[in-house]
């Protein structure tokens, strides 16, 4: 329920008409941390179509609904007016009660007021008062008692499998793809027992994700799970559990009636000639000549015969697995989680035992190691293409992938693939395959289409990541079509036009130009502020990890750095951390790089993910809420000293700020600034300002006590987000579901700005979110003062920002905050973008 605080009551206050009154009762609500700021035009739209007045002097204006999203939590404001104002007609108000309430506590609050402006006395004396804690008095409610609590609810007893065995059933619409098929032989692992699964006839190894896969096991199939050894019960239980918890999955149930199968959108008929149709994978137009582009296949001869400058099969899955884990660090590095977690699924087929030792075997009856490799693979990847599901079939292309790969290692025949033109093309193939599909240049590949694959397949996800137009699953006619045939690819509608009119041309190639020429022109007016078409700045900053990203940034007219990343300096191959004086030494120079404008630098931010070699620490189950961040700086005040010294001095040749990561209370950050002071009074250094990183819950929901002690909050919505959701951003099965714009993380964000705002600091983005273009005009909404985004994405971010009104997005951000699931909010946008 809520509560009246001075900082709500405005009283013998002033107002010029009935819209101004309102306009100053949701301010109050504003101001103490109730509502964003698009509350107050929610509640000018509802007086305008029903009004609030009592019919005593006393008006109640709110939301056009009791649980508009701009409600940040429920309360009050009171606007005694020195003289009333005309509000109906024949009717004047002179006592203005604001309402913000959330769902089932609006009837609370009016049942409240109406019992205090029902009594002449006590309203009178609220018309009149000169004392807040009188307006407190009467219109906070009563003090409830908590409920007593109940005798516990007995635990049922668990219907669990009997165990070393147990009898199944997939009941997630997907089945057991690649990617729950890993969750679970990831678990199996983790016991010592020999574990089998049978389905469709099969007995598989539950330790082997690509042999699960090969199961074929939809919804509805049956399975029978057993375990042989020494601890067969525990994991018998451990894995029927997950198994009918879904492994990660979230779509449970069979897919609608009339669906294809595993929801992948039928093959249409073309009804147009000259235009082939498949399945939209990625949008985009792509404009220009036809290239077919085909994986040339090794001949079983070439198996046997001895390789000149191959290597063996042990050497070749070793460089295979540094090979992908190259690949998945570039996606990281590309903040392109979900596209990083194809790679890492790729190097789980790399490290299955029952297919290394199916190889093995094969070559140990005769076959050259080669053709054993080969072999293998092909026939696995023949059976999970035969089980008809087209999500599981569509996984094939991963093991095709790497049993390339690393024939090719074998063959000494890596990196040899097809050649492309040196002009920018349309591909069109049979297949693709992942490694083929990260390597493409966006300067010489403009989209593609194959006749293979769905809209989930990992091809598909790379392109999307990627920004390229694609098209799968269509028609093997297109594999008949010359190259340099003129095109015209629509990766939206799933569509390949080969014989455009001119009139079709034309309109295409405008609208690949306008991407281009939008890209173009913020590159041009990149020198140019983030201003709102309504007068709202927002600076927009670069995120840095080195000098040469500092140089960039002002290249790019960055407003600043708005995180600079120091884990560059303390990661690596060192045997010891930097000394002061080599940090010093990079903290001037990036300083004097930006020229005044300001660097916010944030403390060493390892543990984690980021494990230092000469730092020892002990073991931790979860790393990631455990020592890292500040945490670690203040139990290594050696080295939190040493960086904050480097820091200090380097603070007289440019604007350099200071920011904790990993904040949770209060404590630490007391203590962490107590330390800086100690430096900064040694060293005779200038005052710095100081902030915090907002990437847990708790700082999220202590930002009130946290701003008076900061200059500023910046936003970390990777880790936020991670946390909000209790989702390891890097857990491959959950990178698909680790999206910023969730709801639940949006709100913490709301809170964190209101709570800056009140205490008038500046609060900003850091995270990846910022770069995201459905995310700005939320943030912008939202209130955020900066974004600080990749240094390529600052023109692009700038353009989206000045094409705002600040009206607008802060309706949107409401609306986004009522919204069940990112991807809804996702739509949201989408919708307010055309319109």
């Amino acid at each position: 329920m809520f509560t009246l605080t001075p900082d709500t009551i405005a009283l013998h206050a002033h107002a010029t008409d009935k819209q101004d009154a309102i306009r100053k009762a949701g301010e109050l609500l504003v101001k103490g941390g109730r509502v964003l700021p698009g509350y107050v035009e929610d509640m000018l739209a509802r007086e305008a179509s029903m009004s609030t007045s009592m019919n005593n002097g006393v008006a109640i204006p709110h939301g056009k609904d009791p649980n508009v999203p701009c409600v940040l939590r429920t309360g009050i404001s009171v606007l005694q007016l020195e003289e009333a104002v005309p509000w109906d007609e024949d009717e004047t108000v002179s006592l203005v009660i604001g309402i913000a309430a959330l769902a089932g506590e609006h009837i609370g609050v009016l049942t409240n007021l109406s019992e205090v402006i029902e009594d002449e006395a006590k309203l009178d004396e609220l018309l009149h008062t000169a004392d807040p804690q009188v307006v407190m008095a009467y219109l906070n409610p009563p003090a409830e008692a908590e409920d007593a609590p109940g005798p516990a609810e007995p635990v049922p007893e668990s219907a669990g499998p009997s165990p070393k065995r147990a009898d199944l059933v997939i009941m997630f619409r997907l089945g057991l793809h690649l990617r729950p098929a890993t969750v679970l032989a990831t678990l199996a692992k983790q016991f010592k027992s020999d574990i089998r699964i049978t389905c469709n006839q099969k007995r598989k190894s539950a330790k082997s994700n690509t042999s699960l896969v090969s199961l074929g096991a939809v919804f509805g199939s049956a399975l029978t799970l057993e375990a042989a050894g020494e601890d067969a019960e525990l994991a018998v239980h451990t894995l029927a559990a997950a198994i009918w918890e879904g492994l990660g999955e979230t779509e449970m149930g069979p897919a609608p009636a009339g669906a294809a199968p595993a929801q992948v959108p039928a093959r249409t008929e073309p009804s147009t000639p000259g235009v082939a149709r498949g399945i939209a994978a990625a949008p985009g137009i792509a404009v220009g000549p036809l290239y077919q582009y085909r994986l040339d296949e090794v001949s079983l001869e070439s198996l046997d015969a001895p390789a000149s400058g191959g290597l063996g099969l042990e050497q070749a899955l070793a460089q295979a697995r540094l090979d992908l884990s190259g690949l998945r660090k570039q996606k990281v590095d590309q903040k392109l989680a979900a596209e990083a977690v194809i790679f890492e699924a790729q190097m789980e087929i790399l490290e299955d035992l029952d297919l290394i030792g199916s190889v093995q075997q094969r070559a140990a009856g005769g076959e050259s190691a080669a053709r054993a490799w080969h072999a293998t693979l092909a026939e696995l990847a023949g059976e999970i293409a035969a089980l008809g599901d087209p999500v599981l079939a569509g996984r094939a292309a991963d093991v095709h992938d790497v049993r390339r790969r690393v024939l090719g290692l074998m063959l000494g025949t890596a990196g040899q693939g097809p050649a492309l033109p040196d002009h920018p093309v349309v591909i069109v193939a049979r297949d693709l395959s992942p490694s083929v599909t990260s390597g493409f240049d966006s300067a010489r590949v403009l989209g593609f289409i194959t006749v293979d694959g769905g809209p989930t397949s990992h091809v598909a996800i790379l392109a999307r990541g990627m920004g390229l137009p694609a098209v799968v699953g269509a028609d093997e006619a297109i594999l008949a079509l010359p190259d340099q045939t003129r095109v015209i690819l629509d990766g939206g509608k799933g569509t390949l036009d080969t014989q455009p009119d001119p009139e079709a041309f034309q309109r295409a190639a405008e609208a690949q130009k306008l991407w281009q020429d939008r890209r173009r022109l913020a590159l041009e007016q990149a020198g140019q502020s983030a201003v709102t078409l309504d007068g709202r700045k927002v600076d927009v900053s670069a995120n840095a990890g080195s000098l040469k990203n500092a140089e960039e940034a002002m290249r790019q007219h960055a407003d600043g750095i708005g995180l600079l990343r120091t884990e560059f300096l303390f990661l690596g191959e060192r045997e010891l951390a930097p000394s002061e004086e080599e940090q010093y030494q990079v903290y001037r120079a990036i300083a004097e790089t930006m020229q005044q404008r300001p660097v916010i630098i944030r403390t060493l931010d390892i543990g984690g993910d980021k494990p230092v070699a000469y730092l020892p620490m002990a073991r931790e189950d979860n790393p990631f809420l455990g020592v890292r961040g500040l945490r670690l700086c203040l139990a290594r005040p050696d080295l939190f000293r040493d960086q904050l010294r480097a820091i200090l001095r380097a603070a007289r040749h440019g604007s350099l700020q200071i920011m904790f990561p990993m904040v949770s209370d209060l404590s630490d950050l007391k203590q962490a600034r107590a330390i800086v002071e100690e430096e900064r009074i040694r060293l005779d250094a200038p005052q710095v300002k100081l902030g915090i990183m907002i990437e847990v819950p708790s700082a999220a929901l202590l930002a009130d006590q946290l701003a008076p002690e900061v200059d500023f909050f910046s936003i970390g919505s990777n880790d936020l987000t991670q946390y909000t959701l209790a989702m390891d951003r890097g857990n491959r099965d959950l990178a698909a579901r680790q999206d910023g714009l969730h709801p639940a993380v949006l709100r913490l964000i709301a809170q964190t700005a209101a709570a800056a705002h009140r205490h008038g600091k500046r609060v900003d983005l850091c995270g990846e979110l910022g770069s995201d273009e459905a995310a700005i005009p939320i943030l912008v909404g939202l209130g955020l003062d900066e974004l600080s985004v990749s240094v390529k994405a600052v023109p692009t971010v700038k353009a989206q920002v000045r094409g705002l009104t600040l009206a607008a997005v802060q309706t949107l951000a409401c609306q986004a905050l009522d919204c069940a699931s990112a991807a809804e909010v996702r739509e949201l946008v989408k919708n307010f973008n055309e319109i």
